[in-house]
This record gives structure tokens, C-alpha cells and sequence, in this order.
């Protein structure tokens, strides 16, 4: 009394190869750079006036820096990855086995004494806010040089190469003011 079901497996093949995913051994501290798969669906109307969506697929890196990796290699892995792109810092979460992301590089492997680099956000809005108060600091200088100084106040250091003979009374100007 055998039956026989005509059942599909219920195992689902990945397109990724994982092993080559997780041979990558990335770490936080790691510079990577992520093709990603795009697809853009561009929707028009045909010649038979009908709406007709279009798929097209292109490329698109990501390079930046790796603050985390959660959950190692098992199937559910994460990184994030970020980037400062025009003075904005961009942060992207990707599963390290996504069929959207065709390829992984590594860049540049650091060593570091944290798991998560989390404290970069905040190092990285301190230097934008130290350059952001040195640019204003500036504009009152140049304001300062910008206005005429008497003449008399201008003092000219000439350096020369030769020894100059220095006249008696400001030698002795010079000794009294050590």
C-alpha cells in the first residue's frame, strides 16, 4: 500500500554561494565595497496604448566603512556599512547572503579594539562641527587684516644669511628686556 506523492522538497537552493559569502571573514573596522543589484521599473504605455512596466537591472556600489556584523555567518548574518557622501553620513544594513548583492570586496582590513563602531556617528559630527566653527572664525580675521594698520605699527623681519652689526643702543635695549 505504498503511495506515491509527487511533492516538492521543501528545501530552497540559495543563488548565493555562501560559502564564498562567509569565507569573506568580514569584521567591524573593515573598508568594503557592495555591488548591489538595482532594479528600476520604468512604466510606459505601449503601441497598443496599454501601461507596460519594464524592468531594468543595473550595478551600483556602496563603498564605506563596516560598523557592525551581527550574527556572524549563520543565515540571518547583517553588516552595516557606512559612507559620508557630500558631508551626510549614510548608513545601509545589508544581509550578507541577499541575492541583490552580486559582490563583496574588501578593501582595506583594520584592526580593531571594538565590535561595533558605533561611536564613529558621533566622532564624525564633532569633526564637521570643528571645521564648521573654524570656517566661521575665519571670516572675522580676514575682517581684522582687511582694515588699514598705520604704517607705524607694520614691523618688517628681514632674515639674511650674513651677520649684521647691531648698533650699540638697541643691543642695549635688547639686554634690558631679558
Amino acid at each position: 500500500m505504498l503511495k506515491s506523492f509527487d511533492m516538492k522538497s521543501g528545501v530552497k537552493i540559495s543563488p548565493v554561494n555562501m560559502k564564498e559569502r562567509a569565507s569573506l571573514g568580514l569584521r567591524s573596522g573593515d573598508t568594503v565595497r557592495v555591488w548591489q543589484n538595482i532594479v528600476e521599473l520604468k512604466s510606459g504605455k505601449a503601441a497598443n496604448k496599454k501601461e507596460v512596466v519594464t524592468k531594468n537591472m543595473r550595478k551600483q556600489a556602496f563603498e564605506g566603512l563596516i560598523l557592525a556584523v551581527k550574527h556572524g555567518t549563520e543565515a540571518g548574518a547583517m553588516f552595516t556599512v557606512r559612507k559620508v557622501s557630500s558631508g551626510v553620513g549614510v548608513e545601509k544594513i545589508f544581509p550578507l547572503y541577499s541575492p541583490m548583492i552580486d559582490s563583496i570586496e574588501v578593501l582595506r582590513r583594520t584592526r580593531t579594539r571594538r565590535a561595533k563602531l558605533y561611536f564613529i556617528r558621533r566622532k564624525a559630527s564633532s569633526e564637521v562641527k570643528r571645521a564648521m566653527r573654524r570656517q566661521q572664525m575665519v571670516p572675522k580675521m580676514v575682517a581684522a587684516a582687511d582694515e588699514e594698520v598705520a604704517p607705524a605699527e607694520v614691523e618688517e623681519i628681514v632674515i639674511d644669511s650674513a651677520p649684521v652689526d647691531v648698533a650699540p643702543e638697541v643691543a642695549n635695549t635688547e639686554l634690558a628686556g631679558e
